[in-house]
């Protein structure tokens, strides 16, 4: 079974809108990235929290997606709940995000994110994310 691999088509609008993209593939996790600009510009200088948390989700998510085709599963996303934790300010900067899936059950995901820029090591934000994974004929 090949691994499948991310495409801008998978983006949201809102994700397209912050100027995400899909910069590489690390162990079988897609790195998501985006450019720093005025649109996700919070103070002056800094990045805006609700852009690194829009990164943070995004890239989330687009792990999940890719194991649950992985998995020739499908299921609707809903979100449980999100935490954001704002380690560091974000600079000027090209900012990344990888996501980890630490649980995969059959109706719940658990998954954390760690968004960086320069240095891997010194992240400028977490998050961790429980997802419901419905039926895709089910309600809920």
């Amino acid at each position: 079974m090949s691994e499948p691999q991310p495409s801008p088509g998978t983006l949201t609008a809102y994700a397209q809108s912050l100027g995400i993209v899909f910069h590489s593939v690390e162990d079988g996790a897609p790195v998501l990235s985006f450019e720093f600009s005025g649109d996700v510009e919070g103070r002056p200088g800094h990045l805006h929290g609700g852009a690194t948390s829009g990164l943070l989700e995004t890239a989330g998510y687009a792990l999940l997606r890719n194991e649950l085709a992985r998995l020739e599963r499908t299921h609707r996303l809903k979100p449980i709940n999100i935490t954001v934790q704002f380690l560091n300010a974000g600079k000027q900067r090209t900012t990344y995000a990888k996501a980890r899936i630490t649980k995969l059950g059959r109706r719940n995901a658990n998954i954390s994110v760690e968004a960086w820029q320069d240095d891997r090591d010194r992240p400028i934000a977490t998050a961790i994310m429980n997802i419901l994974m419905a039926e895709q004929d089910s309600p809920a």
